[in-house]
């Protein structure tokens, strides 16, 4: 892995290094490596999301390397640089028509694809959801036994390099039409409700307790989140600007599902 990370490093200050063919060849393994699950853009070490810029950069080079070309499947017909996935049999991965993954995406056993899209570098992991219209961006990663409801939008991330993904972790229901970007992390076991956008500078305001509480770029564990507005001033007046509220916490001690059935009737959140 290291041998790879330096080929790819040098060919990112030098592109002449691209014409070469032992370059593209690495270039095309880490690719390989992403699709396989053997490596990920993002990963969390010691409780902290970890960005290895190294992968993000070989996917930007793959890029560079792949010439266009026409893709078919069955009466449809693509034009593109990236090639789709393909063995969804053999690697346990359900995918309900016009459902699209990327080469280069990982999808781990027992995902399943309603008619959706999954972008290059992403990770999904075993047991999620990603319902009708749903989009996992470029480099996302989601963890096990999530559910992203229709039309949710997790925003991809090549450029800049060191930035943070999207995170979505463990056992997370994210409700319809929620939008994730710009690397905001929603820690494990979180219920966004529907229509929630989180982005790097939405206000998080926990208002459970006697005085609000602010996050930003993360939703803490456990809790329950839903579409907020709160008043800022400008020249011409004081108007509502979006934010997001959590209005409780799903509980630790009870079953993942029961939890989250429990959390959305308590709180009557839509979904």
């Amino acid at each position: 892995m290291d041998v790879l990370r330096n080929w790819i490093e040098d060919a990112w200050s030098d592109r002449e290094l691209l014409k070469d063919k032992k370059i593209q060849d690495f270039i095309e393994s880490v690719i390989d490596l992403l699709d396989m699950g053997r490596i990920r853009v993002a990963e969390k070490t010691d409780g902290q999301w970890t960005t290895h810029e190294w992968i993000k950069k070989a996917i930007l080079l793959y890029f560079a390397i792949r010439p266009m070309e026409e893709m078919k499947s069955g009466p449809l017909v693509f034009y593109d640089k990236i090639p789709l996935k393909n063995d969804y049999q053999d690697l346990g991965v359900r995918v309900v028509p016009h459902g699209v993954a990327r080469y280069g995406s990982y999808l781990a056993k027992s995902v399943i694809m309603m008619p959706s899209y999954v972008n290059i570098g992403a990770y999904v992991d075993e047991g999620t959801l990603v319902d009708t219209w749903a989009t996992v961006g470029s480099c996302a990663q989601v963890g096990k036994n999530v559910h992203l409801s229709g039309g949710v939008g997790l925003g991809g991330v090549l450029e800049p390099v060191q930035a943070t993904p999207v995170v979505i972790e463990d056992n997370c229901f994210i409700g319809s039409r929620c939008i994730v970007v710009e690397g905001v992390i929603v820690e494990q076991e979180a219920v966004l409700g529907a229509n929630v956008v989180l982005t790097s500078s939405t206000k998080i305001i926990d208002v459970t307790g006697s005085e609000p509480k602010e996050f930003r770029g993360r939703v803490p564990a456990r809790s329950v989140v839903i579409p907020g507005s709160i008043p800022k001033k400008f020249p011409s007046g004081e108007y509502q600007v979006p934010c997001a509220l959590i209005i409780g916490q799903r509980k630790e001690s009870t079953d993942k599902k029961t939890s989250l059935n429990t959390a959305l009737r308590e709180f009557n959140v839509s979904v």
